[in-house]
């Protein structure tokens, strides 16, 4: 079992920064992907930055030069720093661990309690 839990939500204006982390306790040895996702109010949840095994991060385009993912390993947290934010950015973001084996498709995964974004224009 793995324990997740986010922190850094909050209110900013337009062009403003944010950085969410995302703690994570329990068994996590064998995890090795760890990803941010924000649904807004009436849409699906997407995929905002991924990253897997040490390799590359990937971004979806919309947060692309604006939002870097990254980990503390000796804290098991990983970051989303966020920068340049627009009123779009608004959502519920969420944290996502598990064991990703490719595609679309996890062994298994757990997911953080969500916090709020909130960018005024």
């Amino acid at each position: 079992q793995v324990h997740l839990v986010e922190s850094g939500g909050g209110l900013v204006q337009a062009g403003g920064s944010l950085r969410l982390s995302c703690a994570a306790s329990g068994n996590i040895f064998s995890v090795n992907a760890m990803g941010w996702y924000r649904q807004a109010p009436g849409k699906q949840r997407e995929l905002v930055a991924f990253v897997r095994g040490g390799g590359p991060p990937n971004y979806a385009d919309s947060v692309k030069g604006r939002f870097t993912i990254s980990g503390d390993n000796a804290k098991n947290t990983v970051y989303l720093q966020m920068n340049s934010l627009k009123p779009e950015d608004t959502a519920v973001y969420y944290c996502r661990w598990g064991r990703f084996i490719g595609g679309n498709s996890w062994q298994y995964d757990y997911w953080g309690q969500g916090t709020q974004v909130t960018v005024s224009s």
